[in-house]
C-alpha cells in the first residue's frame, strides 16, 4: 500500500521538539522527504536522525524564522536538497514573557510578534513563491486556541496568533486559484516543552487546573496535532482552505 506522502517534500519549522518533531516524524512515516528546521541546531539534527534511523529521508537546516534572509535560504536549501516543496508546516514559535498587558515590556512583546507572526509571514512569503512556480502546495500554520479566544497574561502570544489566523485566510484567498491551499491548526493545551517552560506541567495542581479547562479533562499530545496537520496537507482535505482547525478537546466550545 502506497504511503500518503510518498514522493512529496515537507518542510517543518520548529522541528526540534514537541509538535514540530512529532509532525516531522509523521510525515516521514508516510513517505515524505522531510526538512527539519529549528533555531536549535542540535535539536533539529536529533529529529532528522530519528527519522533516518527509522528508514526515512530527512535533513536538518538551521533557521531563525524572524530573519528574512535565513527563511529565504531555508526554502532555497529545501529545494536544492529535494527538488521541490510540497508541504510546509510553519510551527516555530515562542511563548514569550507572561504578565498583564499593562506591565508587558515593548521589547518582550515585539520578540513574540517577530517569531510567532512575522516569522510565519516570512515563511509563507518564500514558500508561496516556490509553490507558485510548481502550481501546487499546501501550507499549514500552527496557530492556537488563542488565535480565537483570549487568555489573561498571554497578550503578545494571543495577539500574534489572532494575527496569524487573519494572515492565513488572506494567503488562502490569494492562492486558491493557483493550486495552493493554506490552513491553520489551532491546538489546545498540549503537553510539550513549551508548557514545561511556562511551569504548567511540573506542578500537579497547576496541571490539573489546565486539564480541567478542557471538556475532555486532559491535555492533548503532539501526535494528535501531527495527525491533524497531515490531514490538512493531504488530498483528503482538497476542498479545505483558509480554515482554522481546532484540535482542542472542546476548549473553545464552552
Amino acid at each position: 500500500m502506497a504511503k500518503e506522502f510518498q514522493g512529496k517534500v515537507a518542510l517543518i519549522t520548529g522541528g526540534a521538539s514537541g509538535i514540530g518533531q512529532a509532525t516531522a516524524i509523521a510525515f516521514a512515516r508516510e513517505g515524505a522527504s522531510v526538512v527539519v528546521s529549528d533555531v536549535v541546531d542540535a535539536g533539529g539534527e536529533t529529529t532528522a536522525k530519528r527519522i533516518r534511523d527509522a528508514g526515512g529521508v530527512a535533513r536538518a537546516l538551521r533557521c531563525d524564522v524572524s530573519s528574512a534572509a535565513e527563511v529565504q535560504a531555508l526554502v532555497q536549501g529545501t529545494v536544492a536538497a529535494f527538488g521541490r516543496l510540497d508541504v510546509a508546516f510553519n510551527n516555530a514559535g515562542i511563548e514569550g514573557a507572561q504578565g498583564p498587558v499593562a506591565t508587558q515590556s515593548p521589547e518582550a512583546f515585539a520578540k513574540v510578534i517577530a517569531v510567532n507572526l512575522t516569522g510565519a509571514f516570512l515563511c509563507m512569503r518564500y514558500e508561496l513563491e516556490q509553490m507558485e512556480k510548481q502550481g501546487s502546495g499546501a501550507i499549514i500554520n500552527n496557530a492556537s486556541i488563542l488565535g480565537t479566544v483570549g487568555f489573561a497574561g498571554a497578550g503578545a502570544y494571543t495577539a500574534a496568533k489572532h494575527g496569524l489566523l487573519g494572515l492565513t485566510k488572506v494567503a488562502a484567498l490569494e492562492s486558491a486559484a493557483k493550486g495552493i491551499r493554506v490552513n491553520a491548526v489551532c491546538p489546545g493545551f498540549i503537553a510539550t516543552p513549551m508548557l514545561e517552560r511556562a511551569g504548567l506541567l511540573s506542578d500537579p495542581k497547576v496541571r490539573q487546573g489546565i486539564e480541567a479547562l478542557h471538556p475532555v479533562k486532559r491535555l492533548g499530545t503532539s501526535e494528535e496535532i501531527a495527525e491533524a496537520v497531515l490531514f490538512l496537507a493531504s488530498p483528503r482535505a482538497s476542498f479545505i482552505t483558509g480554515h482554522p482547525m481546532l484540535v482542542d478537546g472542546g476548549y473553545v466550545s464552552q
